[in-house]
């Protein structure tokens, strides 16, 4: 397995270095996004990467692109590094696999969030009041029960730190009352074609999260979309309601780390090779029993 920790293309301006993604601007009216092999937890980025996770983040998301097309347009021009400018060749190692050039869009500031079921967060609140991001919910639910209907769930993308959860209301005032229903219209859509294909490959999409943009004054999928980084997969053959379920994210790294005496602030502690090996596994899958190929 190869690894990324950080990508190197000098004849781009770097726009943006997240926890995972490298962001450069090609040209005036596109991007080139690279996902590394990074990984995250608890909002710092570890010291040692997961091999291959970019790959499987990138050809994850390029499926969905593909499988959704009928429900939603996606920022997508292509994935193929022949495509690319040809500058851009001379870094096919970097980019190969990995990278995606895509259609600059100006970025809805809403972090749109799709729940099917009881987990997380969302628990935690109903738990103590009844309600996930304010929405009440019937009496009696377990944790990990299935919700009675999906709900749309958004929250405001912070620049820094955890993403704050808000009202559907504020999404109104962000963006207008059009396309705030459009933007609930659309998550709740994709999110039931994805999580009825999953579960028929065997994974129960728990919850997941869009990022959406304008082009022309259309709404347009961008970012990654519902891959083990952006969304709660638990492998169906072993749900149990009423306590917290195996996943396909990195859940094993945040539960090694929970077992540290680390205070959750930088710098992070390095990741022992089993967990990068099984975190590795986990990722790889996920990506198996959804597109039913090896990577």
């Amino acid at each position: 397995m190869s690894a990324l920790l950080q990508s190197s293309i000098p004849e781009l301006l770097l726009l943006a270095r997240g926890k995972v993604r490298d962001v450069y601007a090609v040209g005036e009216d596109s991007l080139l996004m690279v996902a590394t092999d990074r990984i995250s937890a608890f909002d710092c980025v570890l010291p040692n990467p997961i091999p291959d996770k970019g790959r499987i983040l990138t050809q994850l998301s390029l499926f969905w692109f593909e499988f959704l097309r009928d429900v939603t347009p996606n920022h997508l021009i292509t994935a193929s590094v022949d495509e690319y400018p040809e500058p851009l060749h001379a870094y096919r190692s970097q980019l190969e696999g990995r990278s995606m050039l895509v259609r600059r869009l100006r970025m809805v500031e809403v972090e749109c969030v799709a729940r099917g079921y009881l987990a997380g967060s969302g628990w935690k609140e109903y738990a103590a009041q009844g309600t996930v991001c304010g929405i009440p919910l019937p009496p009696g639910l377990r944790e990990c029960d299935k919700l009675p209907e999906p709900l749309f769930t958004p929250a405001y993308k912070a620049q820094t730190g955890h993403d704050e959860n808000i009202p559907y209301s504020r999404v109104e005032a962000i963006t207008g009352k059009e396309t705030a229903a459009r933007l609930r219209e659309l998550t709740l859509a994709i999110y039931l074609k994805a999580a009825a294909y999953a579960e028929s490959r065997g994974i129960l999409l728990a919850d997941t999260k869009f990022e959406f943009g304008l082009l022309g004054g259309e709404l347009v999928l961008a970012d990654e979309v519902l891959t083990p980084d952006s969304s709660r997969f638990w492998p169906a053959d072993a749900y149990e309601p009423g306590k917290p379920q195996p996943s396909f994210d990195k859940q094993y790294v945040r539960d090694y780390l929970e077992s540290l005496a680390w205070d959750k602030r930088p710098p992070a502690p390095e990741l022992p090779p089993d967990v990068v090996e099984k975190t590795a596994e986990k990722y790889h899958e996920a990506y198996r029993r959804l597109t039913g190929k090896s990577l």
